[in-house]
């Protein structure tokens, strides 16, 4: 284990993915005429949340209709924005929606599991979130406050588990800005798997918002999957790993508070992650021929760059 310093801060505004983002919503809001005795759309919404909302409405409202469920239809109909604005818990970025569901949907729209807001969704209980609060102001302190402003204001909650445990944590890219995660009873390590996933999503955006399409058949070595992965597997690796590394450094660096057993489970992460990287060094430049858009190929090539020196 080496000592670890802060970085420079990542600069996540993108010009693109804010214009995507209230064009998306509005868009989808206008699928549905509202009627005089309906809500419709939260106007208390900020574009982010309402933007990882309306998808919300959009998976539940679809297959509602498919399959004849007039009342759920109608709900989500009165409710544009699913519900969220009820769901959320005040946040260092924003109000944010926090919950922990009973059971999660199996569906072909993912590989994994997921959840939508609906009618009977109910915020988290007290202690998620108090937790998901602390763990938004970690982000949000150690430079990543733009990523989960804007790219993590649904938080699920996935099981509970120990430091020891093998965490799991997902996002899907039919519900841009939910995030699924596994947790401890510690914000530090939350925080972390709350911007890898917010990074995942910051990318899906950014290449939808600049209309990158990634060729199926160009492949790279991952060391994270011990396999060969398509480009767009692999650079979302290369993006979302060194954004976790760069959290832990500089939460290392800058937090007093952080527990024995927090910091001794983040230093042993950012070790792990060293070796993981290491090997990428030579094929991550290559991948990164794929991607058209300059600017973005620089944020990817500079997040990476970072990473490699911690």
């Amino acid at each position: 284990m080496t000592t670890v310093q802060s970085t420079a801060p990542v600069d996540f505004h993108f010009g693109p993915i804010p214009v995507m983002h209230q064009t998306r919503v509005d868009r989808i809001r206008a699928l549905t005429p509202t009627r005089p005795d309906m809500p419709g759309a939260d106007p208390g919404l900020d574009v982010p949340l309402a933007y990882a909302a309306a998808h919300h409405y959009l998976e539940g409202a679809e297959p509602a209709a498919r399959a004849g469920d007039i009342d759920l239809f109608d709900w989500y109909q009165a409710n544009l924005d699913a519900g969220t604005g009820r769901l959320c818990a005040s946040t260092a970025v924003g109000p944010c929606a926090v919950i922990t569901p009973n059971e999660l949907i199996t569906s072909p729209i993912s590989d994994t599991p997921f959840y939508l807001l609906g009618p009977f969704t109910d915020p988290a209980a007290a202690p998620e979130r108090a937790l998901a609060r602390a763990a938004y102001k970690k982000a949000a302190d150690t430079g990543f406050a733009d990523l989960v402003t804007h790219h993590a204001r649904i938080l699920v909650f996935l099981g509970r588990k120990e430091y020891h445990d093998r965490f799991d944590s997902w996002t899907i890219s039919r519900l841009p800005g939910t995030v699924f995660l596994d947790h401890i009873d510690d914000p530090a390590a939350l925080a972390r798997d709350l911007i890898h996933e917010a990074g995942h999503n910051w990318l899906n955006d950014a290449l939808t918002a600049t209309n990158t399409l990634l060729p199926g058949d160009a492949h790279f070595p991952s060391p994270w999957k011990n396999t060969n992965r398509p480009a767009y597997g692999f650079l979302h690796a290369c993006w979302a790993f060194p954004l976790t590394m760069i959290y832990t450094a500089n939460i290392l660096d800058q937090d007093s508070e952080l527990s024995a057993a927090g910091r001794d489970f983040l230093t042993r992460y950012l070790d792990l992650q060293r070796r993981f990287l290491a090997p990428t060094a030579d094929t991550h430049p290559q991948a990164l021929t794929l991607i058209p858009d300059p600017d973005l190929r620089e944020r990817l090539r500079h997040v990476h760059a970072q990473a490699l020196v911690l």
